[in-house]
Parts: structure tokens; C-alpha cells; sequence
């Protein structure tokens, strides 16, 4: 492992891993490997909030800036409710979940588990009916303060598992489409 790589790591550690994108990046981890490249400054998580900024700073030895109000404001961690008499179960909403903490089908109400939602907030925007709120799930807390290393760890694996299941789904459907493909070229004479 290079030294680069093993900071990057460090660097996700520290990280709330609620995957909300607000730092400028796909995920914790993208964000994680450019502030070990330099590429991106410890003041980009609104999650992790003031803490959060420390704990990055002292990783990099950089000085520790305040939160870059671009990236948002550091708040209490907000958990997605979605209001089941409006929801029309168009399935937006879970597949943008970055924890798959959303459950339902197609037509079919939806509901949050809550154990699972990050407070990512990405749901909000794809939801045609806005029948998703967020509340309060910390109460004072803010940053930190408002999430635990383990929170941290399950929406990590969680994320984690989420990934796999998007890639490996890709690559099935590459494989049928490219043995439906062959299909028709060997029937192309017919």
C-alpha cells in the first residue's frame, strides 16, 4: 500500500460515510483519495461538521479551516420520512439511496428504514410528489457529535454492498445484451 493510498484510508475512517455528495465528490471514499492527492481541501464535509474538520486536518497536517459554507452549513443529522398517503412509488428515491435505506416497489409505498438512513439527502430532489421530509434525527447535536463510528461503519458496509450488487447487475446485463447481439448476427443471413 503506498503512503498515498494509506492516508487515503485513514482519511475515509474519519469520515461520517453518510455519502450525501456535498463535498464536490461520488462518495466518501473519491473524497477521501483527492484530499490525499491534495486535491481537495479538509473543510469539504458538512456532515462531519467542525470535528470533522479537525480530525481531516490533523490526518494531512493541514491547518484546520473553517467548514466551506459552498458545502453547506454543519447541522443536526437528518433522517428521510416519506409521507406514505402521497407516495406514488415511482422507485426514484431507491435508486438514489446510497444505503438502500428506502423499501418498496414499483406503485407500491414506500417507507425508511430508519437504522439506515445517513440523512444524505438525496432523495429529496428526485421525488416527483415531494412527499419526502427530513427530520431531526439528533436533536442538539451537530457534526460528530451527532453520529457514532459505528453508524459510521454500518452505512460504510452498507454503501459498500450497495456498490457491488450496482456493479455486478451491470455487468449481467452487458453480458445478456451482448449474447442477444451475437444472437442476431449468427441469425443475420435468416
Amino acid at each position: 500500500m503506498t503512503l498515498r493510498s494509506d492516508l487515503a484510508s485513514r482519511l475515509n475512517d474519519a469520515l461520517p460515510q453518510t455519502q450525501c455528495t456535498r463535498c464536490g465528490f461520488p462518495d466518501c471514499l473519491a473524497y477521501a483519495h483527492a484530499m490525499a492527492a491534495g486535491e481537495a481541501d479538509c473543510n469539504q464535509c458538512p456532515p462531519g461538521g467542525a470535528e470533522g474538520v479537525a480530525r481531516l486536518s490533523a490526518l494531512t497536517g493541514r491547518p484546520a479551516l473553517a467548514l466551506n459554507p459552498a458545502n453547506g452549513a454543519e447541522g443536526p443529522r437528518g433522517m428521510a420520512v416519506i409521507d406514505e398517503d402521497w407516495c406514488i412509488g415511482c422507485t426514484l428515491c431507491i435508486a438514489v439511496c446510497p444505503t438502500d435505506a428506502i423499501m418498496g416497489s414499483n406503485k407500491r409505498m414506500h417507507t425508511v428504514i430508519e437504522a439506515y438512513c445517513t440523512g444524505c439527502e438525496l432523495c429529496l430532489p428526485v421525488c416527483p410528489v415531494d412527499c419526502i421530509q427530513m427530520e431531526n434525527a439528533s436533536g442538539e447535536r451537530t457534526g460528530w457529535a451527532a453520529w457514532s463510528a459505528e453508524a459510521a461503519s454500518i452505512a460504510r458496509n452498507r454503501y459498500q454492498f450497495r456498490s457491488y450488487k450496482q456493479r455486478r447487475d451491470a455487468g449481467e446485463a452487458a453480458k445478456s445484451l451482448e449474447k442477444k447481439a451475437e444472437m442476431k448476427l449468427a441469425d443475420l443471413p435468416a
